[in-house]
């Protein structure tokens, strides 16, 4: 019979049978949450001089996780949105083990416990309706639409300013996922597994019913693929939008301040519709947001939204007055 309190068999049966088999969580999921152990029980192993696979779980205590978490910030020099990634995936870790091995309850609660750290949330940076124009400008600027990848390029960043997919939806792309007769749209499954259908502007359609009869590569299936004809990976996809954006910056010199990552583009699509007047609980549904709450950021970004709110107050009334020094002996009396 397993021991509950034995961590290598506790952790393995999480990954294996919680995450894996139960959950079905998403391979994304399962890296991070594999790193994160690995980094809690190398510095597991260094600070109780234990083998990994000698640890139990009393030895994992609230005061070794906030030492590991503390280590995540001064010696790797993680933020605190890092560290509460990993915490996120130690609490689930003992979620788990409190059903596993109720009588370490107590120890289970302690870590529980640990409070997140909280971070600073700076304004969601976007690009403008004319850098987007000009990212996607095919005169001058690539992509150079005469040569197969620009093409591929530019059906690919259009698609993506236009719909707001996350970068891991689009790159898993195939032909039977878009229907560009009436009522055109893509399908594509989510966060959470979740899959939702996101409608196709005319021009995004034109676009892609040209090349989707492009001659394919390798594998035909994939609709954006790579030379290679696989799919875009994340890494290659961050490749031509830097490319591409490098070459923008030439023509659009407000781009030169902004850094534009395929996320930023997503953020673009959002804006856009906020911009359009549609409803925060729509924009939550299209960009498939767990809660509409996440949509806020967009609001809080949109100072345009603001200037219009503004526009339609009454402002209070107020008159600018010159500074007057005093005279210099009360001024010598008010140092004293």
């Amino acid at each position: 019979m397993r021991d509950p309190a034995n961590l290598p068999a506790l952790l393995q049966s999480f990954f294996t049978t919680r995450l894996m088999t139960q959950r079905k969580v998403s391979p994304h999921t399962i890296a991070s949450y594999r790193d994160t152990f690995r980094l809690l029980l190398q510095f597991a192993q260094k600070r109780l001089r234990k083998a990994p696979s000698q640890l139990g779980l009393d030895d994992l205590d609230a005061s070794l996780i906030g030492a590991f978490l503390e280590d995540l910030e001064n010696r790797r020099h993680n933020g605190a949105r890092s560290r509460n990634l990993r915490l996120t995936a130690i609490r689930s870790f003992f979620r788990y083990a409190s059903l596993e091995a109720p009588a370490h309850s107590g120890i289970i609660q302690r870590v529980l416990a640990i409070p997140n750290q909280r971070q600073r949330r700076a304004l969601v940076g976007f690009p403008t309706r004319p850098e987007i124009e000009a990212l996607l400008d095919p005169e001058g600027t690539p992509p150079n639409r005469t040569k197969w990848l620009g093409r591929r390029d530019h059906a690919f960043l259009l698609t993506a300013v236009q719909t707001g997919l996350r970068l891991s939806e689009m790159t898993a792309w195939r032909h039977e996922d878009v229907t560009l007769g009436a009522g055109a749209h893509v399908r594509c499954r989510g966060k959470g597994r979740k899959e939702r259908c996101t409608p196709l502007a005319k021009p995004t359609v034109a676009v892609l019913k040209h090349w989707i009869r492009e001659p394919g590569r390798e594998d035909s299936k994939t609709l954006f693929p790579s030379t290679r004809g696989g799919p875009l990976s994340a890494d290659g996809v961050q490749h031509l939008l830097a490319r591409h954006v490098a070459q923008a910056r030439k023509n659009c010199a407000s781009l030169r301040k902004k850094r534009v990552s395929p996320h930023v583009l997503r953020h673009a699509a959002a804006m856009e519709l906020l911009q359009a007047g549609v409803d925060r609980a729509v924009i939550a549904l299209w960009l498939g947001h767990e809660s509409v709450e996440t949509t806020q950021i967009y609001l809080d970004a949109d100072l345009a939204l603001k200037e219009q709110a503004l526009a339609k107050t009454n402002p209070v009334k107020g008159a600018p007055k010159r500074y007057q020094p005093d005279d210099e002996l009360l001024a010598f009396l008010k140092q004293l």
